[in-house]
């Protein structure tokens, strides 16, 4: 589809990471896709020192008064995506943008379908991505596989219910908070299903420790040390004043990272218990979270659920036994790809161990229960979050025995990702 796309005059090409001629005005596109405004130098500066790992794509409009700036834009990079009991490498996208001035001409479809079959050739079994609109990507076969919940606490009425933690909470700067928070996401995200490895930069950028971060100085961080003295989890957090009644005001928890239930425990009951602070928000936590049980008035918490991490097998063997599994039992998956990257019919067979063995057969053997689907169902399936009953009842797959198969693909805890990228 790019020899379409040359045929109109649009050139898709590799931008040059070495190049600030390529990598600024790509930086623009990609800032106005988004709806940001011009970046100033300082911003530019950042960006070409955080993201040459990326590879970035551009679509360029000869024909176009600024030929320079790239009209459609797409990036990606190698990380590892976390399975149940698992991890496996992913092409994880980004950036992904078309000028309103070009849209509906084929360029998203072109780009995604050259770039997935790209990452299946280095070697990458899924595709994962968080998304600004939803209803973009499930045409390219991605499905949501982590949802993510969103909090508003009336502290005031919650009322903690929940251990008290022994041990001990201080504040850090800013630089000592990052560098606790990527010790400690290391420690803990391969225990999550959906987590990934921290993408270059975002450290910085989360903790206001580059030049092009806006209002750093709002942030806070505090540590929590456990009796023995290991510092087990860490919070990132603003306050906004209320204007009108100052003992009022609300807390932001930006980031909240931690390795213990007691650190858990000890850094939300801080933030539930400030001074001065009525309304606790917090962003991209998991749909079953401890919290709920540490608080006496769970109405006093508003939880809005929504899609968030999203996935997309290119390979079915190598993403099925890169996880493990409860129970021993086989399967065929009749996979329907409409890309056609990942279809054919599998055979899944599960140990009593968990492990998985994966093959593409051209005739399934007789009387092995058989399921149905598109690769986005089974991409969904990938991290345990939705049953596979679920996408039956709504009409996603057809099984000979849904509850077998989502005794098979369960996982005991639920998948989440804990930032953006």
């Amino acid at each position: 589809m790019t020899d379409d796309l040359a045929g109109r005059g649009l050139v898709v090409r590799r931008v040059d990471d070495a190049l600030r001629t390529e990598t600024d005005p790509w930086l623009e596109a990609v800032s106005r896709g988004f709806l940001g405004g011009e970046r100033n130098d300082v911003q530019r500066d950042a960006f070409f020192a955080h993201t040459a790992y990326r590879r970035k794509i551009g679509v360029f409009d000869e024909t176009a008064p600024q030929p320079d700036v790239p009209v459609a834009t797409f990036a990606s990079w190698a990380a590892e995506l976390t399975l149940p009991g698992g991890t496996v490498a992913a092409c994880a996208i980004s950036s992904v943008t078309v000028a309103p001035t070009h849209r509906r001409r084929g360029i998203l479809r072109s780009v995604m379908t050259r770039e997935l079959r790209t990452a299946v050739e280095r070697g990458l079994p899924v595709a994962i991505l968080t998304v600004s609109e939803s209803t973009i990507y499930g045409r390219f076969g991605f499905a949501p596989a982590a949802l993510a919940a969103q909090w508003t606490i009336d502290a005031r009425r919650a009322r903690w219910v929940g251990p008290e933690a022994p041990g001990r909470i201080d504040f850090v700067t800013r630089a000592q908070g990052r560098d606790i928070a990527a010790a400690l996401h290391e420690r803990v995200r391969t225990q999550t299903p959906g987590e990934i490895d921290m993408p270059g930069g975002h450290w910085d950028r989360f903790f206001g420790t580059r030049a092009d971060v806006e209002k750093a100085e709002e942030l806070r961080v505090v540590q929590y040390r456990s009796a023995t003295g290991d510092v087990d989890g860490v919070a990132l957090y603003k306050v906004t004043e209320n204007e009108h009644d100052f003992a009022a005001s609300t807390v932001d928890v930006l980031l909240l990272v931690a390795a213990t239930d007691e650190a858990y425990a000890g850094l939300w009951r801080f933030l539930l218990t400030m001074d001065l602070i009525a309304t606790v928000r917090a962003g991209e936590l998991s749909v079953d979270e401890p919290l709920w049980w540490m608080i006496a008035d769970q109405r006093a918490a508003t939880v809005t659920v929504r899609d968030h991490h999203y996935t997309r097998i290119l390979d079915v063997p190598a993403a099925l036994s890169a996880r493990t599994y409860d129970v021993a039992d086989t399967v065929v998956l009749d996979v329907a790809d409409p890309l056609g990257i990942a279809s054919g019919v599998f055979l899944l067979t599960t140990d009593a161990d968990g492990t998985a063995a994966v093959e593409l057969v051209d005739e399934p053997p007789v009387g092995v229960p058989t399921v149905t689907l598109g690769v986005a169902a089974l991409s969904a399936l990938l991290l345990g979050g939705v049953s596979p009953v679920t996408l039956a009842r709504a009409g996603r797959l057809v099984a000979d025995d849904a509850p077998a198969l989502a005794r098979l693909f369960a996982s005991t805890v639920p998948p989440r990702l804990s930032f953006w990228y």
